[in-house]
């Protein structure tokens, strides 16, 4: 609970005074444990003299500590925003100053202010989260971890049981909101999930792959600063709530974009930061993510039924949006059935236009992987997705191989409990066999269009990662398909707009 021994309302005053920054207007934020203040250029921010049981601020040198580490924990991702710590000093006089000399009453991370209007909470409000800047999210999101410190997995394994313990308590202390027989089950299954994942969580830690990460990574705590996302308010209070799975730190940027129903954005991220990294053991650690984004949501309603508890106007929406993130826990531990979907088709069908309009629709969330030739090919061959690769990297030889990995791919992912869509030509019947064998339920959807809207369509596009142009479009022309006896392969018509074809393989994946 709060501690009031330290009297910080002289220092508040002070922060929240227009002189103090030479008469710029001031705006100021409150939360649960630190006060913010926006002046021109420049945001200051203040620990509160608050304890509760994840943090201690109640003395000035904890908060002195506290704002030092926001500086050295911050500044690896957003190292042009976080400038340094300020002390508030009270001099001879009795006077307080700013930086200034005396006895420091009190301590500051001092920061360059951005627009808070471009945090990404505010945009997706405003619907400006679109597929380009969810894929400039997923980079930045992926650049971070990589730079990210490894720490021993162990104390984090171990302490995920007591975050769910913490969250039980927390949810017994509302049972008017969230419903007990709802709360016992939400933590008797992450326990039981919990239980089964250890030793891959393990696994992960012996290869590296438990790191010092953000620990707070929701849309509003992302702001979009010259056209780029750029995390701040990373934990600094707590080595252990900021450690963790990388997964488990991309997944509360995931389970946001999923609460505000921005399920297209957030698959684009996970597909893009699985791009980015390209960790195949990424693929089997899918089966972490029901408990990573469980987790996420329930912890997210914790906080927000606190902060909803203190509110006084703002009260009810803070309690249904609390109620919202439990909700969206209990459905989220619990996901449904994997699927593997495979789109083929000759160059031009439309195959990726398809496989990206289904992925966010084929759960456990947040949608399918996308396995896509043209980019496995790439990889292969070390270019990047827009580069041109010489004929010799279409051989046979090379194919066989590519479509191999595509289907070793989409059975660790759907063996890992989450969706697949594969995306390639599938001419040959045993192409086709392949990916079939590669998990069930298996549908496979072969998209048919005339040769006059395949070649207006390559020639259309641009930076994409296939190859493929008039010349490749027309040789197909000659491809014996075989037939499509299958009854786990269905023919769809794409010779319309995407909005149709998606229309038809949706009807063809409900059969």
């Amino acid at each position: 609970m709060p501690d009031a021994a330290d009297d910080q309302e002289p220092v508040l005053r002070l922060l929240a005074d227009p002189a103090t920054y030479g008469g710029a207007e001031v705006r100021r934020i409150d939360t649960h444990a630190a006060s913010l203040f926006l002046a021109g250029d420049r945001a200051l921010k203040i620990k509160r003299a608050v304890r509760f049981p994840f943090l201690d601020y109640s003395t000035l040198a904890r908060r002195k500590a506290a704002c030092a580490a926001e500086i050295e924990v911050n500044r690896p991702f957003a190292p042009q925003l976080y400038r340094g710590v300020v002390p508030i000093a009270r001099a001879a006089d009795g006077r307080l100053a700013l930086g200034g000399e005396g006895t420091p009453v009190e301590w500051a991370v001092d920061m360059r202010r951005f627009d808070e209007t471009r945090t990404l909470d505010h945009l997706a409000d405003n619907g400006e989260i679109d597929a380009a800047l969810a894929g400039r999210l997923a980079r930045a999101v992926a650049a971070a971890h990589a730079r990210a410190p490894v720490v021993d997995a162990a104390p984090w394994i171990e302490a995920l049981a007591d975050f769910l313990d913490q969250n039980d308590a927390a949810f017994r202390d509302y049972p008017e909101l969230f419903a007990p027989a709802a709360a016992e089950r939400l933590g008797r299954l992450s326990r039981a999930a919990l239980a089964r994942l250890v030793p891959l969580l393990v696994a992960r830690g012996r290869q590296g792959l438990v790191r010092r990460g953000h620990g707070d990574l929701h849309l509003g705590n992302i702001a979009l600063i010259d056209g780029e996302p750029v995390a701040f308010d990373a934990i600094e209070f707590d080595p252990l709530i900021a450690a963790g799975d990388v997964l488990y730190d991309l997944a509360f940027l995931l389970m946001d974009l999923v609460e505000r129903g921005l399920a297209a954005a957030a698959n684009i991220v996970l597909n893009r930061y699985l791009g980015e990294t390209r960790r195949p053991d990424d693929l089997d650690a899918l089966a972490a993510l029901p408990l990573f984004l469980s987790l996420r949501a329930a912890i997210r309603a914790k906080v927000t039924a606190a902060r909803g508890a203190a509110a006084a106007d703002a009260r009810p929406a803070i309690l249904r949006a609390a109620r919202t993130y439990f909700d969206l826990a209990g459905r989220l531990i619990v996901p449904p059935a994997s699927r593997l979907v495979a789109v083929g088709g000759l160059s031009g069908s439309g195959k990726s236009v398809l496989a990206r309009a289904l992925a966010p629709e084929l759960w456990p969330a947040p949608g399918a992987v996308v396995l896509r030739s043209d980019v496995e090919r790439k990889a292969r061959f070390g270019v990047g997705e827009s580069e041109r690769l010489p004929a010799d990297a279409y051989t046979p030889e090379v194919t066989a191989v590519v479509y191999s990995t595509l289907a070793d791919k989409a059975r660790r992912v759907v063996a890992a409990g989450h969706s697949a869509v594969v995306d390639a030509v599938f001419a040959r019947p045993h192409e086709r066999a392949l990916i079939a064998a590669a998990g069930a339920p298996f549908r496979g959807l072969f998209l048919t269009a005339d040769l006059a809207t395949r070649l207006a369509r390559v020639t259309d596009r641009s930076a994409d990662a296939s190859d493929a142009d008039a010349a490749v479009a027309r040789a197909q022309e000659n491809y014996d398909l075989g037939d499509f006896a299958r009854p786990d392969w269905i023919c769809v018509d794409a010779s319309g707009t995407p909005a149709e074809t998606l229309a038809r393989a949706r009807e063809a994946l409900s059969s």
